[in-house]
């Protein structure tokens, strides 16, 4: 039966039509052996097959599975809107709806394999439908947040030479203002009840469409994706994908990093804009759990724990900033009767946070570490021993390293640059380029590794402690310090609700260390000047006493993204007047 099972496993990914494409073939049996095929691959034990596409060799796989009786009743979607309106979708479900929407993109759109389409939508079922019809149309699917502004969607339209635009009503009039300006782009669709002259109605269209749909023939290392970087410096960047380097590069760390199984129910609340958004449905998926959505129009703490008593969600993922947020409230007032796992990334997670969710709720912080170029590279696996503060080891299948500004590996406890192995090989779950950009490509290059941008060491045992981006660190009369660790030892006191650490400039020093705060309701009326000297008393007592913020700022809310993590950019640019 193993061995049946496994040679079903490989036919599915070495076969363009898969499991699901085999005439006559049996009910397959259960899922373990097929999903130890595609962990075997992500963590580089087995080589990657020429031809993949995730939608039709594990979604359909999923799919048959899923009919034949070897999967939990547990929806593979699961969607609730603003107004508790539900939706539900089994992966033979979605395989339905996504072929559907693959045919609206093919026929009505004109679009071909090969093209490019910015996918922009809030948190609406379309968005997960858009993007796995994508995939079996063989587009290139272009993310965005809905937040973009006239500006930024030009600027990607003009980048992208994206031929299509899907989004929604808020969008309209912004894409109406520029498209004379892109003629790259074809065609319009829009998601929404109502209509707009131009504009294609998607959800009438899929109405109506036909559910019968071949899926495009790709191979593995055909762009799946393009990512357009923050921009922190300069424009952003186009960071393409594969459809290998996302299909299977999430397996592994789905199942030891999120610990998810057929039986989970995976909630990232992350904008749809974010690779972390695809990150979710790549690891959920890929391993059978189910997808949850809430609509979550703003950042709500209530309606976060609300939702988390209210449905069986077994697996959390949040940016820190919003954990901190959460361990803010009384959390006592709430039961998670499902929730087993929680895990976070995206930036550093404050020692306090952590232990002040573990403390409130008995379930421990798991942090992850990756970027738009990679997937995940380290991680506090499950099981896994956890060094507050560290953000774990490094993740299967990459070989991650401290290396100085030559590429040169520094030894344990020395501070550098977080550097990913990728000669003589390049890890197949990995970025390709950036897209037309092969300067930004070479330089992001040194030696044998990807150099990140970020700062850290890595100690003894083999965990990575993060110090910030390498714009982000702080040299003041030649010490380097890093605003991670700042942030950690304000957090502590009772007064800091939220807090950011950035560079500002001194004329002795060159820059100095400035911490905007964000104060907690009970510390709201204190003396300015006699609580900047407690926290600062504070700092010295918790950390390096060169590291105390010489400067302090009390603000009402730090700059965020839509996704909840703190700009320090706009703060530090604010500082030196830029």
């Amino acid at each position: 039966m193993k061995l049946w099972l496994k040679g079903l496993a490989l036919r599915a990914l070495r076969s363009p039509w898969g499991v699901c494409g085999v005439h006559g073939q049996p009910p397959p049996p259960p899922a373990p052996e097929i999903t130890a095929t595609w962990e075997a691959i992500n963590l580089g034990r087995q080589p990657v097959p020429e031809y993949f596409n995730f939608a039709h060799d594990v979604l359909d796989v999923w799919s048959q599975l899923e009919k034949a009786g070897h999967r939990p009743s547990n929806p593979a979607f699961w969607w609730v809107g603003g107004t508790g309106k539900e939706i539900k979708w089994s992966f033979e479900e979605l395989g339905k709806q996504s072929r559907k929407a693959a045919n609206v993109l093919e026929s009505a759109c004109g679009l071909q394999s090969g093209d490019r389409m910015m996918v922009v939508l809030p948190r609406l079922p379309e968005w997960w439908l858009v993007t796995v019809a994508c995939m079996r149309a063989g587009l290139i699917m272009i993310p965005g947040i809905s937040q973009l502004t006239e500006k930024d969607l030009k600027y990607r339209l003009q980048a992208s030479r994206a031929k299509s635009i899907i989004t929604s009503d808020a969008l309209v009039p912004q894409v109406d203002a520029i498209c004379h300006d892109c003629p790259s782009l074809q065609t319009k669709l829009l998601v929404s009840d109502n209509s707009h002259p131009g504009w294609m109605n998607f959800r009438e269209l899929l109405q109506k469409a036909s559910s019968e749909h071949n899926c495009v023939r790709t191979k593995s290392q055909d762009p799946l994706s393009i990512y357009f970087t923050s921009g922190t410096t300069g424009n952003p960047k186009m960071v393409e994908h594969s459809h290998s380097s996302y299909g299977l590069g999430f397996v592994a760390s789905g199942r030891h990093w999120v610990a998810l199984t057929e039986s989970s129910i995976f909630w990232n609340t992350t904008d749809t804009g974010w690779v972390k958004a695809a990150w979710t449905f790549f690891s959920a998926w890929s391993n059978g759990s189910c997808v949850f959505v809430h609509e979550l129009p703003r950042v709500d703490t209530k309606l976060i724990l609300n939702t988390l008593s209210r449905f069986p969600i077994t697996s959390l993922c949040c940016v820190p900033t919003l954990f901190r947020l959460l361990v803010q409230e009384d959390l006592t007032r709430y039961q998670f009767p499902s929730l087993r796992h929680c895990v976070t990334g995206g930036e550093a997670l404050n020692p306090d946070v952590r232990e002040r969710w573990k403390s409130q709720t008995g379930l421990e912080l798991h942090e992850g570490y990756g970027q738009s170029e990679t997937v995940v590279i380290c991680a506090n696996q499950k099981g896994m021993m956890i060094k507050t503060g560290s953000m774990g080891k490094a993740f299967p299948p990459y070989d991650v390293q401290i290396v100085d500004d030559q590429g040169n590996v520094l030894p344990p406890g020395e501070e550098g640059n977080v550097a990913v192995r990728i000669k003589p090989t390049r890890p197949f779950c990995f970025f390709h380029h950036y897209v037309d950009n092969p300067e930004k490509t070479a330089a992001s290059e040194q030696g044998d590794f990807y150099i990140t941008g970020d700062r850290a060491f890595m100690d003894k045992d083999g965990y990575f402690w993060f110090l910030g981006r390498s714009d982000d660190v702080i040299n003041s009369s030649s010490y380097r310090i890093g605003p991670v660790e700042v942030e950690s030892a304000l957090a502590e006191h009772p007064a800091v609700l939220e807090c950011a650490v950035v560079s500002s400039p001194d004329p002795i020093r060159g820059e100095v260390v400035k911490a905007f705060i964000v104060l907690t309701p009970a510390y709201s009326s204190h003396e300015p000047e006699a609580l900047t000297r407690e926290l600062q008393e504070h700092v010295k007592k918790t950390t390096a006493p060169y590291k105390y913020p010489r400067k302090v700022e009390f603000i009402s809310e730090l700059p965020k993204t839509v996704s909840g993590k703190i700009q320090r950019g706009k703060l530090r640019n604010q500082e030196w007047g830029r």
